[in-house]
């Protein structure tokens, strides 16, 4: 249980906060609306729970980050956190928690969110499509995968890649992409004059870009690349529908207009957590109609947006479908985001010298055979109308690492989970620790299973992903998933621990 410390005004926590998200998003404190909703600003889950922790750490006891949506901006987060602190220091709460607060409605009906605006069917004078690709149009670029694909598009492609980009104007927004590209070791100066920012949002009409703009850029483009989402496992549905649902019917919408282009979306394997399919096969090409038990907000919402994917094949727009996993490094330089939850996970478990003995699987697959698939599949005909799964084909048990780690010099043992959640929350006391700042997000029970997120990747509740169909459309092209072997893991391990990010044995 946290010390409980003495009452804080309003003010106190809103500038607080203020000053804390700021110096999260690397902006200046004058950036900061106060009553401009969170989700705006992008937090993704490890920031949002940094947030939530080092807000514990000052105001003495504990908070539930579903506050983040419920106060959904500054003002109002921080008025309920004043009352919350004045209330414990009254004696008004006991237990150093947060009262409950009520979830989104699990009666949440993911079909009724399936809507396509009728309007948006392929133009009646428009010629047949052709795979003739001048101009493409990508969303996603300012992400990890999303930097891979540009780096493959420019690589198997003589197009010019205009990118979504959020920026305040166009030099800003073409040193964001460079910027990302550079920090995968991707970036070549020849690839400067192919890559064009086009400053918009997902989460508005038209993608934020002006009528015209969007309908000048519709004329102009050839085909689509749909990476762009908003990833957030704290955030609810509503939080997220702007931008990851109704965006990608903006970018249906584009596919639609003046000539006929294809769209490549990026899914997600999350498409399949209900517990509908827990210990069931499911293929590429299945039709999915199960959404009972999908808990996770960002989850849900890529359920919905893939069905509008589909939908807008069903009326003739040229689609192809993309499900990765969780997605590991570059199989060849290591490169990896470090921010990711695989990597703070391992961080984490190793600074603790354990794991949990859980059945998990290890399916992670490098980002660099994710992008070349994504892109060889894309160009290839016959695959319009169709899904690939991505995940690694040859799948290890979690001892796998855990017995890697070791053979590294690092001691670690596996523990049982429950022996490693109350490690986590009775021995963790450093916030260098990334599992301190996680927390809340690893310990948080969710839906009314009363699960945590850990608990969503036992092998008892996942599918068994097929990637049978993948692979055979795949031969042949040379794009191979490489072994999750000492040699893979080796280039992962060296590229850790030579930035810093793991200490050396």
């Amino acid at each position: 249980m946290m010390a409980i410390k003495q009452a804080y005004t309003h003010s106190e926590i809103q500038d607080w906060l203020c000053s804390n998200l700021a110096s999260a998003l690397q902006v200046k404190i004058e950036e900061i609306d106060i009553q401009q909703p969170l989700e705006e600003y992008g937090l993704d889950s490890t920031q949002a729970m940094l947030l939530v922790t080092k807000t514990e750490k000052i105001l003495g006891f504990e908070i539930s980050p579903t506050l983040l949506w419920h106060y959904p901006n500054i003002a109002m987060l921080s008025q309920r956190l004043a009352e919350e602190s004045a209330e414990i220091n009254a004696g008004i709460i006991h237990n150093g928690q947060t009262k409950s607060i009520i979830r989104e409605s699990t009666d949440l009906d993911l079909n009724a969110e399936i809507f396509l605006e009728p309007t948006i069917v392929p133009p009646s004078q428009s010629s047949r499509f052709a795979g003739k690709v001048d101009n493409i149009f990508l969303t996603g670029g300012t992400g990890f995968l999303g930097a891979f694909i540009i780096y493959e598009l420019l690589r198997q492609t003589n197009a010019d890649i205009y990118c979504l980009v959020r920026a305040d104007d166009i030099n800003a927004g073409k040193q964001k992409l460079q910027l990302n590209l550079k920090s995968y070791a991707l970036w070549e100066e020849k690839f400067e004059s192919r890559i064009i920012p086009v400053l918009g949002d997902l989460s508005l009409p038209y993608l934020g870009i002006s009528q015209e703009g969007f309908e000048m850029l519709a004329a102009n483009i050839d085909t689509i690349y749909h990476s762009g989402a908003m990833l957030n496992y704290v955030y609810p549905y509503s939080a997220l529908k702007a931008p990851n649902v109704l965006g990608t019917q903006e970018v249906l919408r584009m596919a639609s207009l003046f000539k006929l282009k294809a769209v490549h979306y990026i899914s997600s394997v999350a498409v399949f957590e209900s517990s509908a399919y827990a210990g069931k096969i499911v293929r590429e090409n299945d039709e999915f109609k199960n959404w009972e038990g999908i808990f996770l907000g960002y989850s849900q919402t890529k359920w919905v947006a893939e069905k509008l994917v589909k939908l807008a094949g069903s009326r003739g727009i040229p689609i192809t479908i993309h499900r990765p996993p969780l997605i590991a490094g570059d199989s060849c330089t290591g490169m990896c985001n470090t921010s990711d939850f695989i990597n703070l996970f391992i961080k984490g478990c190793i600074q603790m010298g354990c794991f949990p003995d859980v059945d998990y699987i290890l399916d992670a697959s490098p980002v660099d055979y994710v992008s070349k698939a994504i892109v060889y599949l894309s160009q290839q005909e016959e695959f319009i109308g169709k899904a690939s799964h991505l995940q690694h084909p040859q799948p290890k048990p979690l001892s796998h690492l855990v017995d890697w780690i070791n053979s590294m010099g690092f001691p670690v043992e596996k523990i049982p989970y429950e022996e490693w959640q109350a490690r986590l929350i009775n021995n963790l006391s450093s916030p260098d620790n990334p599992l301190y700042t996680l927390r809340p997000f690893l310990l948080e029970r969710w839906s009314d299973e009363q699960i945590t997120i850990p608990d969503l990747y036992l092998q008892s509740r996942r599918p068994k992903i097929s990637c049978e169909e993948t692979l055979n459309a795949l031969a042949g092209s040379g794009i191979v998933c490489p072994p999750l072997d000492s040699e893979l893991l080796m280039t992962y391990s060296a590229f850790l621990i030579q930035n810093g990010f793991l200490g050396a044995a």
